[in-house]
């Protein structure tokens, strides 16, 4: 397994970026570069390759799989993870189990989907945030019988936050309530076993510590979970032979691929093959810890230096990023990425995220140039 310095000498940018950006879109890497390259390639020799395009699409399919130890029938290929929560909510009826379970710490696109279920007879409940922190107990307060399905996110997109999934997701089957795992924010850098979790849905997207390019989403469905409805929002992708080109039938597979739709995004198919091969080289607990490490320094140098963070002091409840409160983060961002240090800002919050191939010195570079900006007012 390559040391995070070797695997760092893969992202030609990294010579001169510091990048700590990896929540809004992961660093590229060579690989990723020359697999945009092929598809153009497949372009100028072939004009219209569809064989070797679905099956890029395929092999992202299983490489999905594989990172979050699923078979490969429970993985739908979708073009975003709003898309993902969709088509597991419009396949539910809400009649007799009416209420779903969210958090405000959820991200507005999955939260927007499950509000728009209103119209089909869902009620909404939240479980709110305690200072940034949601605790197993604020949601078990509100799972019971009545819940059609429980939405936890893996990490918050907000501040970092790990959530409580495995203990929610025991008291919503106990509950028998489904449940939706929001891992954009983990996957990649967060060690995930749908088989120990136990959940029913879980989604992700490529563009972010996946290191794949945006246009590209997966859905892991358990085997074995029925829908109320078959998937209204539909194409020929979700038939069980897409080539039969037949108008007048319309036959859903049994395995994940029924809530597929119209054609994937080839581009992005190359993309989150590239990211995930170059994931594929490592070991899912080992840059866990070193994320963890460097979060810890993170976090305790910006508080050294006077900093107000929004995201848990708590190590075992901080994911991959450490989200620092400021007054006007795009301004304070801005003046970051003039000096060459890319971060992501969210409300009123600087988000500093991390990856394997995030190193001491990118924290330090960082630091020192909010102690200028502090020092100088901007």
């Amino acid at each position: 397994m390559p040391t995070p310095e070797e695997f760092r000498s893969r992202f030609p940018g990294l010579r001169d970026l510091t990048y700590l950006a990896s929540c809004s879109q992961g660093a590229l890497s060579d690989t990723l570069a020359a697999a945009l390259l092929e598809y153009q390639r497949t372009l100028l020799q072939y004009g219209a390759p569809w064989e070797r395009w679905t099956a890029e699409v395929d092999l992202a399919r299983q490489h999905f799989a594989d990172l979050i130890h699923a078979s490969v029938d429970e993985i739908a290929v979708l073009p975003s993870v709003s898309a993902a929560a969709y088509q597991v909510a419009s396949t539910r009826d809400w009649k007799s189990r009416s209420r779903i379970v969210s958090t405000d710490l959820e991200f507005p696109s999955v939260a927007h989907v499950w509000l728009a279920q209103r119209g089909n007879g869902a009620q909404v409940s939240y479980v709110e945030d305690r200072s940034g922190v949601v605790h197993a107990e604020d949601y078990q307060a509100l799972i019971n019988e009545s819940c059609g399905l429980v939405s936890v996110p893996l990490n918050s997109y907000r501040n970092g936050v790990r959530l409580p999934v495995k203990e929610v997701i025991e008291t919503a089957r106990a509950a028998g309530a489904l449940t939706f795992v929001d891992a954009y924010q983990g996957a990649g850098v967060e060690p995930i076993d749908v088989r120990e979790l136990g959940c029913d849905f879980l989604a992700a997207g490529s563009l972010k510590y996946l290191l794949g390019i945006p246009g590209i989403a997966f859905l892991y469905a358990r085997e074995g979970v029925l829908d109320d409805h078959e998937p209204p929002a539909t194409g020929w992708f979700g038939r069980r032979n897409p080539f039969a080109f037949n108008p007048r039938e319309i036959d859903y597979p049994a395995n994940a691929r029924r809530f597929e739709s119209g054609t994937p995004a080839i581009p992005a198919a190359y993309g989150a093959v590239a990211g995930m091969r170059v994931l594929s080289e490592l070991d899912q607990d080992t840059v866990r810890t070193h994320v963890g490490k460097l979060s810890q320094y993170a976090h305790d140098t910006l508080v050294a230096d006077g900093e107000r963070l929004g995201s848990p002091a708590d190590a075992a409840l901080r994911g991959p990023q450490v989200a620092m409160l400021d007054a006007n983060p795009n301004e304070l961002a801005g003046y970051l990425a003039g000096r060459g240090i890319v971060t992501s800002p969210r409300g009123e919050l600087l988000r500093i995220a991390l990856h394997y191939y995030s190193a001491v010195e990118d924290i330090d570079v960082l630091a020192a140039a909010i102690r200028e900006y502090r020092r100088t007012g901007g």
